[in-house]
């Protein structure tokens, strides 16, 4: 999984990806697009760990991506974030940062702290950044119509949904709204249209309301997280026992890194299956909704041609059974089938033929 990190200049968007990564920040580089892939904590593992001593632990990964702040009061500036758009459109979902502190040593974007105008700033180049790409496209399909080829039954199809497409958006509505059906998502999934994308809004604020969880109200992001970027910097450095006693002291549970791949899970609708034995113990990501067979899949391709069904406990039952026996003694260790709909924490054992 794949997540850009977007917003204004001055937003403290790559404090947030250093203290989210550990990639250390040289606030005098040139702006550039950073890189790093960090593994999903997953706490339900190192108690499979215990059972079965495996030679082998594996945890899920999330690639976090820094986009240089994007300047959009100008053509310049807009110009530069256009071309940085190729990297965002890689990317399964957007967090945007905005500014909600006060620091007169950190010049604010347009010299004000404006987090709702900053978002919907950066949502609008989103917006026309989808309606540039789908005009640009209905140009060329129309021109291609006219020549009779053995593609015109397709292209007429792509058409009518580029249409559907650009109609919305020069109403105000995101391709997410139109984009409902497989079939027209695969017709035009090379476009990887950003107002597709699950967004999440990350209100960074000052470092005496990093415990604050009042909401923001702005349209289209799925989920919003408020942060101190500069005090989740500081945290992140610090030794683990250090770093729950000033999480603490902060009113938090747990550190911007924990939450912030929670809220892109949950905007992406995705959850965590567990494999387990001696060999290995591992965390797998899949889509919420996705059936025993696609799990298996995830594991190995061949897994899911040759599947026959999968032994299912949850982890919540294999830990009030302390292991694989016990829940099996209470009845709690399932046979499912293809079609099974694997649930969050569950742990499943694929059976296959030879």
């Amino acid at each position: 999984m794949k997540v850009a990190l977007v917003g204004p200049p001055k937003s403290g968007k790559s404090s947030l990806f250093s203290a989210v990564t550990g990639a250390p920040m040289d606030p005098y580089a040139p702006p550039e697009i950073v890189h790093a892939v960090i593994k999903v904590p997953e706490p339900r593992l190192a108690y499979l760990v215990g059972l079965y001593k495996p030679k082998k632990t594996t945890e899920a990964t999330i690639e976090f991506v820094d986009v240089p702040g994007a300047a959009l009061d100008d053509a310049k500036g807009r110009d530069a974030w256009r071309r940085l758009l190729p990297e965002v459109r890689q990317a399964e979902a957007i967090v945007v940062v905005v500014r909600e502190f006060a620091n007169a040593s950190v010049p604010a974007y347009r010299d004000r702290v404006d987090p709702k105008s900053d978002f919907d700033a950066t949502w609008d180049e989103l917006m026309f950044s989808d309606l540039e790409s789908v005009t640009t496209r209905i140009d060329r399909v129309e021109k291609a119509l006219k020549k009779p080829t053995k593609m015109h039954e397709q292209e007429k199809r792509e058409l009518a949904l580029l249409t559907r497409c650009r109609d919305a958006l020069e109403s105000g509505k995101p391709l997410s709204a139109v984009l409902t059906n497989e079939d027209e998502k695969k017709l035009v999934a090379s476009f990887a249209f950003l107002s597709e994308k699950p967004l999440v809004c990350v209100r960074n604020v000052d470092d005496d309301r990093a415990g604050s969880t009042e909401p923001l109200a702005v349209e289209h992001a799925v989920a919003s997280l408020v942060l101190s970027a500069s005090i989740e910097a500081e945290i992140a450095v610090l030794e683990p026992g250090d770093r729950q006693t000033f999480l603490e002291e902060l009113g938090l549970r747990e550190p911007a890194r924990d939450r912030l791949i929670r809220s892109c899970y949950t905007a992406c609708g995705l959850i965590s299956f567990l494999t387990m034995g001696a060999d290995e113990v591992r965390a797998w990501t899949i889509r919420k909704g996705a059936t025993a067979v696609e799990a298996a899949g995830k594991i190995h391709t061949d897994l899911a041609q040759s599947f026959v069904r999968a032994e299912t406990v949850s982890y919540d039952d294999l830990l009030a059974h302390r292991d694989l026996r016990g829940a099996r003694a209470a009845g709690k260790v399932r046979k499912e089938g293809r079609a099974y709909v694997v649930a969050d924490g569950d742990i499943l054992n694929i059976l296959a033929t030879a």
